[in-house]
């Protein structure tokens, strides 16, 4: 597979999930400025609420989906029937006990009455996971792009309308069930083009299944408590204003944080496909590829959130929610952590090396858990903020050493060192613009940051041919 192909496919996504992230903003401010900080702190909490029990029943289906799915010796239909099956069956069996545990939780009954709603549309969330394994290993990822572009379109309108109404909070969670399951119909519908998407339930197959996701598995039960263990304490201990504030800009970060999924998604089967198969320098060219790719767009991330907050949080959320520009710098220092997880996770799984990683997301989530119980009651969002910060880069640099242990491949630092120079220059634009509004200092950091990135050489001009020229040789994709 060229780089070119992988460049295209890399740019449509790109380009839906910019629009995409667009529509959530909207989105995110529409819901902000109708709901207040303490209705929106219930939303916050349902989302969180059944977030934690989704990652519970996660599995890891979406690496491992892509792998197997690559991987020649596997029936791909009946494996990806009975990958549906199994999928559907855990995500009702978890998600329907959700609403029974938040009946345990000192919520007020409304959030209690839209956990129990919205739980539908966390199990359509639950399957998308499976579709997006066929995607990635078919190199189809646009299509997950239009059901998400789809669905945001769906919740942008439905608030319209149900804020021009003066709805109550019963129908806009409501709304974002519509979204959710609006995104699944078109990852069914299209995927009928590929193969046979009726469930499967075989057993010996779902034993297989469970044999190479275990690993995963656990480590997803053990992320989740670093990964929404802040909002989950946060709601426990302190008001819903409170866990509103702080979930404001979690959800900036949250946001912009799948990009780096989307990237690797993209190269998670390459990858795979290349170590399968012993391919050791195509193996090392795409994973240098992806990190220098993540590395490209988490730099100037990090800094025009550190450096911005303030008018971002205002500009998105309003000015009620002005002082959730705190914790939106600190948190936004996590994105390198995530980001990171994000390159060497999936590189965990494309080599088999699931296992070798589950003392780090163990140890993360019972260091990470003792922060929330210790800081969130005393320091409150602040508290949680910087123990997300820690669990994000703990995670990060040591999926790194373990990965670097066991593939034998070390990540070359050149171009990251350009692309912080180039982040320096971007900083430097920021702050000569300070007096300036938002939509002037963004394109003129953009601006300085993509200058400095060609004049340096962080991306090559060779890079840019792959992704623009018209004509190239044939050559085939990874045999699916």
């Amino acid at each position: 597979m060229s780089t070119r192909v992988i460049a295209h496919n890399t740019i449509i996504q790109i380009i839906g999930k910019i629009i995409s992230v667009a529509l959530g903003l909207l989105a995110l401010g529409m819901m902000t400025r109708y709901l207040g900080q303490e209705q929106f702190g219930w939303y916050i909490t349902v989302i969180s609420f059944l977030t934690f029990a989704g990652i519970l029943t996660d599995f890891g289906l979406i690496p491992v989906s892509a792998q197997m799915l690559s991987e020649p010796e596997h029936d791909k239909t009946k494996l990806f029937r009975n990958l549906i099956g199994f999928r559907l069956a855990t995500a009702i069996i978890f998600l329907g006990l959700a609403p029974l545990a938040a009946l345990f939780f000192p919520y007020p009954t409304i959030v209690k009455q839209a956990i129990a709603l919205t739980a539908v549309a966390f199990i359509g969330v639950a399957i998308n996971q499976v579709f997006f394994g066929l995607y990635q290993t078919k190199l189809k990822m646009h299509i997950p792009t239009i059901g998400e572009l789809t669905g945001r379109i769906v919740l942008v309108v439905g608030l319209w309308l149900l804020i021009n109404l003066k709805s109550g909070f019963i129908p806009i969670m409501m709304v974002v069930v519509l979204n959710s399951l609006s995104y699944t119909l078109i990852l069914w519908i299209a995927a009928k083009k590929y193969t046979a998407v009726s469930p499967a339930f075989d057993w010996a197959v779902w034993q297989t299944i469970m044999k190479k996701m275990w690993p995963v598995a656990i480590a997803i039960i053990f992320n989740v408590v670093y990964l929404k263990g802040d909002a989950i304490i946060l709601s426990i201990f302190k008001s819903q204003s409170e866990v509103g504030i702080y979930g404001a800009a979690y959800r900036v970060i949250d946001i912009l944080a799948q990009t780096a999924m989307m990237i690797m998604g993209v190269i998670m089967p390459l990858l795979a496909y290349n170590w399968s198969r012993n391919l050791k320098e195509e193996f090392k060219k795409y994973y240098q590829q992806a990190f220098d790719i993540i590395m490209l767009m988490a730099v100037p991330i990090i800094i025009g959130l550190i450096m911005l907050a303030d008018k971002i949080m205002i500009f998105v959320a309003g000015s009620e929610f002005a002082d959730a520009s705190r914790p939106l710098q600190i948190l936004a220092i996590a994105i390198f952590g995530v980001y990171l997880g994000a390159v060497f996770g999936h590189v965990a799984v494309a080599i088999n090396r699931q296992k070798q990683t589950l003392w780090i997301y163990i140890s993360d989530a019972i260091l990470t858990l003792i922060g929330y119980l210790y800081f969130v009651p005393r320091f409150g969002m602040s508290g949680a903020a910087w123990m997300t910060v820690f669990s994000e880069l703990y995670a990060g640099f040591l999926l790194w050493l373990t990965i670097r242990y066991y593939s034998q491949e070390k990540i070359q630092l050149k171009t990251f060192g350009k692309i912080l120079l180039s982040g320096l220059a971007m900083s430097a634009a920021l702050w000569s613009t300070k007096s300036t509004g938002l939509f002037i200092q963004l394109p003129v950091a953009c601006l300085a940051y993509l200058m400095a990135i060609f004049s340096l050489g962080a991306v090559s001009r060779q890079t840019i041919k792959d992704v623009f020229t018209l004509k190239t040789k044939n050559q085939a994709a990874p045999p699916t």
